[in-house]
């Protein structure tokens, strides 16, 4: 589908007063429920993307499942599409940005980047190796004049790091000046922090659904500039299907599917 200036919508939607809800998405299906309920942008949900397709999250999915599940889902709404790219699927920048270009040729207009690997268990890439990367990946872009919003996951807060302000201040100000266009901060729920953090950047944050997180007016007051959805909604629907399962099998009928 067609996307009249979306680039340049969806960098608008990070300066508002209210702070943009991104609908995290994994199929087609999905896309269309957020474009339905009034969202005004959408973004994927690498974990749940994952899990749809029988993957444990951390790149265990090929890129090219990934761009074809972009591309049904880029194909489902007119709404400015944000993509979960995690660690870039390489770790060679050149490739990581061969990879953004196809989905920019899809129709995105923004990336998550993530500074964690996933190997046995999830752990931070080293400040400088990460920022080092992200600087060749934003001048790549730049030089080929690939236009798509940079959003930086940094996972301090996720993986409960020492002091984890200290760290979150230090990553947000070198991934700033590398050329991120946002940052995002999965798992701060406290205001003290979300506040801490929003005083040393000068580009928009973004926060996730948690269920400490504050509401909504609280974020806006703070400062926040974006809101995700995480990979919550799917599995909110992952546990309804359970659920259904299991009793239309104790009941030996399938009226609770119609009630």
């Amino acid at each position: 589908m067609l996307r009249i200036n979306a680039m340049s919508e969806f960098k608008k939607l990070h300066q508002n007063a209210k702070p943009l809800l991104l609908a995290n998405v994994w199929d087609a299906v999905s896309a269309k429920c957020a474009q339905e309920a009034g969202y005004q942008a959408l973004g994927t949900s690498s974990a749940a993307i994952a899990n749809m397709l029988g993957y444990e999250d951390g790149e265990h999915i090929s890129f090219n499942e990934l761009a074809f599940m972009v591309q049904r889902i880029a194909s489902a709404s007119l709404l400015p599409l944000s993509v979960d790219i995690e660690a870039g699927f390489s770790r060679d920048p050149v490739v990581i940005v061969e990879h953004i270009q196809q989905l920019a040729e899809l129709g995105v207009v923004g990336i998550n980047i993530e500074d964690s690997l996933v190997d046995k268990e999830r752990m931070l890439v080293e400040t400088h190796e990460f920022t080092n990367l992200l600087s060749i990946v934003c001048a790549e872009l730049a030089k080929h004049q690939i236009d798509v919003f940079i959003n930086v996951r940094c996972d301090t807060f996720l993986l409960g790091v020492d002091n984890v302000i200290e760290e979150s201040i230090k990553r947000a100000q070198a991934y700033q000046r590398a050329g991120a266009d946002g940052l995002f901060f999965p798992c701060i729920t406290q205001v003290d922090d979300i506040e801490a953090i929003i005083e040393q950047a000068s580009i928009p944050v973004n926060v996730m659904a948690m269920p400490e997180l504050p509401a909504f007016e609280t974020l806006a007051e703070l400062g926040v500039k974006r809101i995700s959805t995480g990979n919550f909604a799917h599995e909110t629907m992952t546990a309804t299907l359970r659920h259904h399962l299991l009793t239309i099998k104790e009941q030996g009928s399938s009226a609770s599917l119609f009630t």
